[in-house]
C-alpha cells in the first residue's frame, strides 16, 4: 500500500459549515488511521467570517495556502445580514466565486445518487428514481456568467455576452469521457445547438474527441428535453456534460432525486487544484443545534481520497456512509424521530471507517453522547 502525505486546507466558512467540516476532518483523521497516511490540515477564513475579520470574502492568506495546498474542503458560506442586504458592497459569495477563478477549477462535478432506504423522501416516485446514478460534469469557469455584461445608458436594456473557447470545451470534456470508461460508458452532451452558436461549437469539438473513447457511447440531448428527461427517467443517464449555466440548473434539479441537499458531495477540479464541498447552504438558522446533516461533507471527502487517488480509502468512506443510512444513524432532517444530533452521525461514520462492525458496539454510547475518537 503506498502511503501518501497530504495538505487539505479546511474553509469552514459560516452557518452550520464548521460543524458539518468538523464531522468531515474526523473522517479524514480515521482514514488516515486506518490506512497509514498522513493528512496535515490548515484552517483558513473565507465568506462572511473572513469579511468579519478581514473585511474581505477571500483574504489573501486563504488564497496564497489554497494554492500550497493538495486539496481543499469547504463547509459553506453566507450570512443573513448579508444575505438580507442588497446593497452590501462585499458578498460571502464573492469570495467563493472568487477563489474558484483563481485556482483555474474549471470543472464541476457533482455526483446524484438514490439511496434506497430514502426513497420516500424525493417528491419524485420511488419506481422512477430507483437505481439513479448520474456523474454531472459542469464547465465553471466560462460561458455567460463570466462574458462581457452592461446595461445600455438609459438603463433600459442590458446583455450578457455567453463566449467558449474549444480549449475550454476539451479541457472538461476529456475529464467527462475519462469518468465514463471507469463507469457505464456512457455521456451525454446537454446543449442548445439547434439555437446557440456556443452550443454547436460544444457539440462539434465533443464529436471530434469521441474518436479518442472508442469504448465510451456519446448521445446528445437539447437542454430543455434533458430537464424533462431527468425527472422521466433519470435512470437513463451515466456521465452528463454541458456548459457553466446549463449545469448550474440541471445539477439542482437532479439534486431533488436524493430527496435532501444534505446527501449531496460536489467537487471542482481545475489543472492545479481541487476544491470538495456539500452543495447546500450554510442553513444559519440551524447553526450550533447540532441539527446539520453532515453527510454531503463527509461525501465530499470520498471524491478527495478519489483525486488523491486513494479508491480503496474512498469506498471505506461511502461504505461507511451507507452503513449509517442503513442503520438509521441519522439527523432530523432525514428522520424527524431520530434522536442522532450532528456530531453522532458523524462519530457513526468515522467508526465504520476504522471498522465497520465495531460501530455497532458503540451505538447506545454514540446516542448517549458518551463516545469520544480522534
Amino acid at each position: 500500500m503506498d502511503i501518501l502525505s497530504k495538505r487539505i486546507v479546511v474553509l469552514p466558512g459560516d452557518g452550520i459549515g464548521p460543524e458539518v467540516c468538523a464531522e468531515a476532518v474526523r473522517v479524514l483523521k480515521a482514514v488516515s488511521d486506518r490506512f497509514g497516511h498522513e493528512f496535515q490540515f490548515d484552517y483558513q477564513l473565507l465568506g462572511a467570517c473572513a469579511i468579519d475579520a478581514t473585511g474581505a470574502p477571500l483574504p489573501e492568506a486563504t488564497l496564497t495556502a489554497c494554492r500550497r495546498a493538495d486539496a481543499v474542503l469547504l463547509g459553506a458560506i453566507g450570512d443573513p445580514k448579508y444575505d438580507n442586504d442588497p446593497t452590501a458592497p462585499v458578498r460571502p459569495e464573492q469570495g467563493l466565486l472568487g477563489l474558484r477563478k483563481e485556482l483555474g477549477l474549471y470543472a464541476n462535478i457533482r455526483p446524484i445518487t438514490a439511496y434506497d432506504q430514502l426513497l420516500a423522501h424525493s417528491p419524485l416516485r420511488p419506481e422512477r428514481i430507483q437505481g439513479t446514478d448520474i456523474l454531472i460534469f459542469r464547465e465553471l469557469t466560462g460561458g455567460i456568467y463570466f462574458g462581457e455584461k452592461g446595461r445600455s445608458e438609459d438603463r433600459a436594456s442590458a446583455y450578457d455576452h455567453c463566449t467558449y473557447h474549444r480549449d475550454e470545451i476539451l479541457r472538461i470534456a476529456h475529464r467527462a469521457f475519462r469518468a465514463a470508461e471507469t463507469r457505464r460508458h456512457q455521456l451525454t452532451l446537454v446543449d442548445k445547438a439547434n439555437v446557440l452558436e456556443t452550443s454547436r461549437l460544444w457539440r462539434e469539438t465533443v464529436q471530434g474527441l469521441a474518436p479518442e473513447y472508442p469504448s465510451v457511447a456519446l448521445d446528445f440531448l437539447y437542454v430543455d428535453n434533458a430537464a424533462m428527461q431527468i425527472i422521466l427517467n433519470p435512470r437513463q443517464f451515466d456521465v452528463m456534460l454541458t456548459e457553466n449555466m446549463f449545469g448550474d440548473i440541471l445539477s439542482d434539479e437532479a439534486s431533488v432525486i436524493a430527496g435532501s441537499l444534505g446527501l449531496l458531495p460536489s467537487a471542482s477540479i481545475g489543472d492545479a487544484a481541487a476544491l470538495f464541498e456539500p452543495i447546500h447552504g450554510s442553513f444559519p438558522q440551524a447553526k450550533g443545534q447540532g441539527l446539520a446533516n453532515p453527510i454531503a461533507t463527509i461525501l465530499s471527502t470520498a471524491l478527495l481520497l478519489d483525486h488523491f487517488g486513494l479508491l480503496i480509502e474512498a469506498e471505506c468512506v461511502r461504505d461507511a456512509v451507507q452503513h449509517a443510512l442503513n442503520s438509521g444513524v441519522v439527523t432530523p432532517e432525514l428522520n424527524p424521530a431520530t434522536r442522532y444530533t450532528t456530531e453522532q452521525v458523524g462519530s457513526f461514520i468515522t467508526y465504520a471507517v476504522l471498522d465497520i462492525h465495531d460501530c455497532e458496539m458503540h451505538r447506545n454510547n454514540i446516542q448517549l453522547g458518551l463516545s469520544t475518537i480522534i
